[in-house]
């Protein structure tokens, strides 16, 4: 055994003799969004960590959904904060009867054309059960705001470190006064600069 790995077998010995947590019970707490890569509408992994230093809205979306209406919302809200640090990253999902069932091409041509997105949309994923993409995985058993997704455009808002601070149901809108005050809460201060 190295000099190093001595060191650290001691340390972490001393830690459990101590009552301290277990270290795999540590490092599941270290993980945050920017651990996980996805692939992108055009089918290019992509890096949560690239998001490094900016709040995040999470969102899982359907083309054929009662709340499809709220791609229009999250534009607005997008176009009003992305100067600021602000990044909507929404995740299509087929999980809810079918709402929908294009494919990352169709999808990509609806939301620019129906919606004029300008936000990243990602790959289609599936956010429930065993087929379930780990960064959903995660969101709804280790982020702090556990639970599972009960349907489209359930929104996660993630402060620049990945920590998840808030999640909103489908029925909350976009625009709604709490998720403003919540996004405006986690932003960077720029009226300084």
């Amino acid at each position: 055994m190295s000099r190093s790995s001595t060191v650290l077998f001691s340390m972490a010995l001393g830690l459990l003799l101590a009552g301290a947590p277990v270290i795999a019970e540590a490092s599941m707490s270290e993980k945050s969004v920017h651990s996980f890569t996805l692939r992108t509408i055009d089918g290019q992994p992509k890096s949560l960590a690239d998001y490094k230093g900016k709040v995040l809205l999470i969102v899982n979306t359907a083309s054929r959904c009662g709340f499809t209406g709220q791609y229009k919302g999250l534009e607005e809200l997008y176009g009003r904060y992305k100067d600021r640090g602000f990044e909507v990253l929404a995740f299509p999902a087929n999980d809810f009867l079918n709402q929908e069932p294009g494919s990352d091409a169709e999808i990509k041509e609806f939301c620019s054309l129906k919606y004029r997105t300008t936000f990243p949309v990602f790959s289609k994923i599936s956010v429930k059960g065993s087929k379930a993409d780990p960064l959903y995985v995660w969101l709804t058993t280790e982020s702090g705001h556990n639970g599972p997704i009960k349907w489209n455009f359930n929104k996660f808002l993630v402060a620049p470190d990945g920590r998840v601070v808030a999640r909103y149901d489908s029925q909350v809108d976009p625009l709604s006064s709490k998720l403003v005050q919540d996004l405006e809460s986690v932003l960077p201060d720029t009226r300084g600069e």
